[in-house]
C-alpha cells in the first residue's frame, strides 16, 4: 500500500502520480497490473452486487483492477492486504 515518504513529513506535498490519470489511463494501465481500493457502503454495493446481501449501513473494502473489474468485497483494510499476499499488483488507494 502507499507510504507516505519523508517529503511530506517535511511539509512538502507529495502526489502521488496515479491520482492525476484519467479514467482511460488508469484502465489503460491494465487489469492485471495496478488495482485500487476504497471503502464503499453495503447500500452502495447491493445496487452493484445483486446476487449478494449487504448491510446498508456497514463500510466495506472494495478492491478493484484498474479496468474497473471486481477483485474483492471485504470488510477490513486488513484483509484486503492478506489477499494481496504474494499477487504482484501496484495498490492505489483512492480519498
Amino acid at each position: 500500500m502507499y507510504q507516505k515518504n519523508s517529503n511530506e513529513a517535511a511539509g512538502h506535498a507529495y502526489l502521488n502520480p496515479l491520482k492525476s490519470l484519467t479514467r482511460a489511463q488508469f484502465a489503460a494501465l491494465g487489469g492485471d497490473a495496478v488495482a485500487y481500493v476504497r471503502p464503499v457502503s453495503g447500500a452502495v454495493l447491493s445496487s452493484m452486487i445483486t446476487e449478494a446481501e449487504f448491510e446498508a449501513e456497514a463500510e466495506y473494502q472494495l478492491l478493484m483492477s484498474a479496468d474497473g473489474t471486481p477483485l474483492l468485497v471485504t470488510d477490513t483494510e486488513d484483509a484486503v492486504v492478506d489477499w494481496l499476499g504474494d499477487k504482484n499488483l501496484g495498490l492505489a488507494t483512492l480519498h
